[in-house]
């Protein structure tokens, strides 16, 4: 007898335990999940009862903002319009959330968002949510977007803080309306759009010859045209054909068939290891939605990334920026910021702080160093031979009076007739940036956008 009721104690527990499992799976296990699931239209409804706090660019001005509407609801407005439509995001019952407002959801509602106070989510939000403060420069983004907007052309461009990664533009072209029916309509460019980078590639491999102790900036290596690279034939920009020439020489004048051979001599294990420590075969580590952003890497065949190490990978030809390697803008700034840094990769941010309504600091995301890439003396060679560059090579269009700018051009051919996707990539004392427009006839990197380099650098006050 008393054998069974222990065993009925015993099953009353397991479903009581049951019980429990499944009703919290969805109020506390799960609740963010399904809160955050795109299909979710009654959070979306709830939410419109909420005052979702205001965002504002670093100078303070509004980018979003809940007015009233009737039945004690909120609307949300953009002022600026499509100018930081991809960055700011947008909130839609129709398309769900994107950008830093999807991302910072929980702030910007006013959601407890620390372990601790956890238990509160089941009450609910706040019916204010806390305000925003971003890193983005307006007057710099204005001066992105319009020079996008001057070519016909597609194309983005992203500048960051070389000491902390703090984003100051993250400009893509098309953007779109945040205020109409098609909120994250378009892909951003700068964070999901992958290009081949050409010779601004070169960066990252004169880094992993100097830190690797391999070569120096004064190493001789011949730059012949014609180059057999993995069995085939390599050709220079113009079929232009050099003898032996020194590093610091084949980065300024982008001598394809030089970096492709250190490339080789370096080996495949070599340029995995410096590619990976540049941020290659990751998500950006930036405060933004994973699924708006890609890794950079080789892809073969529908968008399958395929580590350098793979025999499906000619290194030497990756190493100028062709073989089937495609990259973000964000990765390149990256890596301008990464070299102008003196070596240290850091984690790009959107936002600087966050403040409740009652004027109090609730967040200050602090700079996050990602990952110590090569020596400081490294990183300072590197650096003087993209300098070089912009002094007396393919990167002169860069020169600012005065600023001491470093820079890589690149040139991607797209096909035969002429296509190319220009490029341009580097820094100043304080600023790093990256420019690429999508499929230029006959464009190359140094006229088309080491010109919006400069331009975006200046309005940074450089």
């Amino acid at each position: 007898m008393n054998g069974s009721i222990a065993r009925l104690f015993g099953l009353v527990l397991v479903l009581f335990a049951l019980l429990v499992g499944f009703t919290s799976r969805w109020t506390v296990f799960e609740a963010e999940a399904l809160r955050d699931n795109s299909n979710n239209r009654r959070e979306l409804l709830a939410e419109q009862l909420i005052k979702r706090g205001l965002i504002r660019a670093d100078d303070g001005q509004v980018l979003a903002r809940s007015p009233a509407q009737p039945q004690k609801r909120f609307g949300r407005r953009y002022p600026t319009g499509p100018l930081f439509a991809h960055a700011i995001g947008c909130t839609s019952l129709d398309r769900g959330r994107a950008g830093l407002e999807d991302y910072y959801n929980d702030a910007l509602t006013g959601r407890a968002t620390n372990a601790i106070d956890a238990v509160t989510r089941l009450l609910g939000p706040a019916k204010v949510g806390d305000d925003m403060r971003t890193t983005l420069s307006e007057k710099a983004q204005k001066v992105a977007t319009d020079a996008l907007d001057s070519r016909e052309q597609q194309g983005a461009v992203v500048a960051m803080e070389l000491k902390t990664g703090a984003v100051k533009v993250l400009a893509a072209k098309p953007s779109f309306d945040p205020n109409g029916d098609d909120c994250g309509a378009n892909l951003n460019l700068a964070t999901q759009g992958l290009f081949p980078p050409g010779s601004t590639m070169k960066a990252v491999t004169a880094s992993a010859a100097i830190d690797s102790g391999e070569y120096q900036p004064d190493s001789r290596v011949n730059g012949e045209n014609g180059k057999e690279i993995s069995g085939a034939p390599l050709n220079n920009f113009g079929d232009e054909s050099f003898g032996d020439v020194d590093l610091t020489f084949a980065l300024t004048n982008s001598v394809n068939t030089v970096w492709a051979e250190v490339a080789e001599k370096l080996g495949k294990q070599t340029m995995t290891e410096y590619m990976e420590k540049f941020g290659f075969y990751e998500d950006p580590p930036m405060d933004y939605p994973d699924n708006q952003m890609v890794a950079s890497g080789v892809n073969k065949g529908r968008k399958r990334l395929v580590r350098p190490t793979s025999d499906q990978v000619d290194i030497g030809r990756v190493a100028i920026g062709q073989g089937d390697l495609e990259v973000t803008p964000l990765q390149m700034a990256s890596v301008a910021q990464t070299i102008g840094n003196g070596g240290v990769r850091m984690e790009p941010r959107l936002v600087a702080k966050i403040v409740d309504q009652d004027g109090r600091t609730v967040d200050e995301p602090l700079p996050e160093e990602a990952e110590r890439v090569m020596s400081e003396d490294s990183a300072q060679k590197v650096g003087d031979m993209m300098r070089n560059v912009v002094k007396e090579g393919t990167g002169t269009a860069a020169a600012l009076e005065g600023v001491d700018v470093a820079g890589k051009t690149g040139t991607a051919e797209v096909n035969l007739q002429g296509l190319n996707d220009p490029w341009f990539i580097g820094f100043s004392d304080r600023f790093a940036v990256a420019v690429v427009f999508e499929r230029v006839q006959g464009g190359t990197g140094g006229t088309i956008a080491a010109p919006v380099a400069k331009a975006v650098l200046e309005s940074l006050g450089e």
